[in-house]
């Protein structure tokens, strides 16, 4: 099951423009199957037609995994005897607890050994590092630790930030069992410190939305999208 949230950009467009493009592997195919079987909600309301979304919107999509990336193409960035960087799409995890189908799990089928060296949200696309051999996970690893390797993320907010460029500071914690993280501007038991910085790559003032370079410098679950959405720059898409 995906759930998801109809952003402005798609307000007032039809149902499968938002769908397939928020899932790339999901085909026309595929769509028009699951619509038949009405196993496609909006905002919990069972729909049999290509609908008109409109902003705010919460489509639930009941579609396994294993269809969904039945067919999938891996793109390869980079690789040699080592390491291997692929583009990870949305809505694919890097790894999971459960048995749905992964990035990591794809990889397996073709890799003796293949392991990633970090991870990507579910809903982020970009470049994911794995390592082909012990060696070179133990290395990569290490370099990660030590911020040998820098890891940029290209993001699009509501609101257009004054500073063209800052580093924010701020605590962070997790409650697992909502499933729910919280910001504090001060210390406090239970959180985690986190560091962000931000560099402002373009403007629209008239969507009233900027592009951002972010730079992690602790690396705490959903750092990114909660402390831009703590300081009013929430990424768009999200509620």
């Amino acid at each position: 099951m995906k759930r998801l949230i109809v952003d402005k950009k798609y307000d007032q467009k039809k149902l499968n423009k938002f769908l397939q493009d928020k899932i790339p592997n999901l085909t026309s195919t595929l769509f028009y199957k699951t619509l038949r079987k009405k196993d496609i909600r909006v905002n919990n309301v069972k729909v049999s037609e290509n609908v008109t979304v409109h902003y705010n919107d919460e489509i639930t999509l009941f579609i396994n995994d294993e269809l969904l990336f039945k067919n999938f193409n891996l793109d390869v960035v980079y690789e040699d005897s080592n390491i291997l960087i692929v583009n990870k799409p949305a809505e694919l995890e890097v790894v999971s607890n459960n048995s749905e189908k992964t990035l990591t799990s794809i990889l397996k089928e073709k890799y003796s050994f293949i392991e990633p060296c970090h991870r990507l949200d579910r809903n982020t696309t970009g470049l994911v590092v794995f390592a082909k051999n012990e060696k070179a996970l133990s290395i990569i690893l290490e370099k990660f630790k030590g911020s040998e390797i820098e890891k940029h993320y290209k993001c699009t907010v509501y609101g257009i930030p004054k500073k063209d460029k800052e580093t924010l500071t701020a605590y962070l914690f997790k409650d697992t069992k909502k499933s729910m993280v919280y910001i504090s501007p001060e210390p406090k038991t239970g959180y985690r410190k986190i560091i962000t910085s931000y560099e402002i790559i373009k403007r629209n003032k008239d969507s009233n939305t900027s592009v951002l370079d972010v730079t992690l410098h602790t690396g705490r679950t959903h750092q990114i999208r909660a402390h831009l959405a703590y300081i009013g720059f929430p990424i768009v898409g999200d509620r």
